[in-house]
């Protein structure tokens, strides 16, 4: 009721089953996952849309507070994490700052089309990422963020100046969401991870 009132069109499914069709067929510009649906669980949808190479953003939705439980949605390529009870402006805020991340939307500041760093390649107009001759699919969020790093290269950022610039809020997995977004992109692109770890303060990123 409250997206649709902000102008977005809503299609709800009433199971995994049917949440993965919808998404094939509708091709949706977000999915909300609650984690408890009924057959297929919103964990294994989520698992099957990055399987099958549909990057679409995904917020989970869950009555659990485990930290295992939410770390575990954002390590199978979820974008979000959202724990009941919450107020459902919330929940609006949150798709907005998701599409936004899904959008093609340049950082202010800086002209580039292209960054590097070594072997890798950014390209920030077509939001792709490569390896040397490998494409590198990243959820939106980890594109923005290791965009985000590598257009303010030197610069050392705590977790929390991060997911105020990249998530835009206090996420409510806290900062542990920012390690394991940083995680995710580091196993995806091995060797040629531009981003470092600087021992008690944050991350930062060397572009060239």
């Amino acid at each position: 009721m409250y997206l649709a009132r902000d102008g977005y069109d809503v299609q709800v499914a009433a199971d995994g089953n049917a949440a993965l069709d919808a998404v094939r067929s509708l091709r949706p510009d977000a999915v909300i996952l609650d984690v408890g649906l009924p057959g297929i669980d919103g964990t294994e949808v989520c698992r099957r849309m990055r399987a099958a190479g549909d990057w679409t953003p995904v917020l989970f939705c869950t009555a659990r507070d485990d930290e295992v439980d939410r770390v575990l949605g954002l390590e199978l390529g979820g974008d979000d994490y959202i724990t009941k009870p919450f107020s459902p402006r919330e929940v609006v805020a949150r798709v907005k700052v998701a599409l936004r991340h899904a959008s093609s939307a340049r950082s202010p500041g800086d002209a580039r089309d292209v960054v590097k760093a070594g072997e890798l390649q950014l390209d920030r107009r077509g939001r792709r990422v490569r390896v040397r001759d490998r494409e590198v699919a990243l959820t939106a969020t980890e594109f923005d963020l290791l965009e985000y790093l590598l257009v303010h290269p030197g610069r050392v950022f705590t977790r929390e100046q991060l997911l105020s610039e990249v998530w835009g809020y206090a996420s409510a997995v806290g900062t542990r969401t920012v390690d394991v977004h940083v995680a995710q992109v580091r196993a995806k692109l091995g060797d040629a991870s531009p981003i470092r770890t600087v021992r008690g303060v944050g991350y930062s990123a060397e572009a060239t």
